[in-house]
């Protein structure tokens, strides 16, 4: 009479009980339902990460690079803009893929409080955005007050719709810097 009980137990519901005791597998399926989130946000990390260097990056090269005007160095390199952009992608260390998407505008302003950064794209612009100010070249004379404003349009890799770091219609992200400064007094 106790096989014939025991045979009971191991029918359809016993199994089906077994079933739900049996605990081998549950990291796996715990894994499963948080390795999506966990690995999304994680790529956001890294991703506002490398925008954020990318931001740095480009402002100490422009600020590098903007000692060749205030020394009057780059009278002697060539004076031209193609010499400044040389100067400031030799200094990105590989992060930005383009140097020749670069806007860079080098402008001389009456004084300190006169030089006034404006955004180079229109803020309503759709799909791809293009520049909305030319860029320009000058390098001054000594003792000149020079604005330099170089601008990037920094690819997203990981797009994540409204909470991503893209602050472009196209997805990427513009990047900017500006120095002003005075020229040394060289003749």
């Amino acid at each position: 009479m106790g096989k014939h009980t025991n045979r009971r137990k191991t029918g359809l519901f016993g199994r089906a009980g077994a079933l739900a005791r049996d605990e081998r597998g549950a990291t796996a399926v715990e894994f499963g339902l948080l390795a999506l989130p966990f690995f999304t946000l994680v790529a956001a990390i890294l991703q506002t990460s490398v925008v954020f260097l990318a931001g740095q990056v480009l402002e100490s090269a422009v600020y590098d690079a903007s000692r060749i005007i205030r020394t009057g160095e780059v009278r002697d390199m060539g004076n031209s803009l193609a010499t400044f952009r040389s100067q400031v992608c030799g200094r990105l260390f590989g992060m930005f893929p383009d140097c020749s998407a670069m806007h860079i505008r080098v402008t001389e302003v009456n004084n300190f409080a006169s030089a006034g950064v404006a955004s180079p794209i229109d803020a309503d612009c759709e799909g791809e955005c293009a520049w909305n100010v030319d860029e320009a070249w000058t390098s001054g004379a000594g003792k000149s007050v020079m604005l330099v404003q170089v601008y990037y349009k920094y690819p997203i890799v990981l797009q994540f719709g409204a909470l991503g770091v893209g602050n472009l219609p196209d997805g990427s992200r513009l990047l900017g810097t500006a120095t002003v400064f005075q020229n040394e007094p060289f003749t």
